[in-house]
């Protein structure tokens, strides 16, 4: 299931991101583009989504999608099972 917080891209704050770099990250869906504007820039909110990912190092299975728990059960228990947009 797409994960609504990030709208299944896997990050939050977005429209934070210059047009060339999110034009680029959605021709290709390769989210280093996105991880590596992240590390070049200091004066934004982007992150890693908290709701299908950890927030600061990665995902929780695919980007951008609910984890379906069957690698790593648990990964929602903090919230009674449910993801953060549920």
């Amino acid at each position: 299931m797409n994960c609504t917080r990030c709208e299944g891209t896997g990050f939050l704050n977005l429209d934070q991101v210059e047009d060339y770099f999110l034009k680029k990250f959605d021709d290709t869906g390769e989210e280093e583009i996105i991880l590596n504007w992240i590390k070049a820039n200091d004066e934004h909110d982007v992150q890693i989504c908290d709701c299908c990912g950890d927030n600061e190092t990665g995902w929780h299975g695919v980007r951008g999608e609910h984890f379906n728990g069957e690698e790593n059960q648990g990964v929602y228990d903090y919230n009674g099972g449910l993801p953060e947009c549920n």
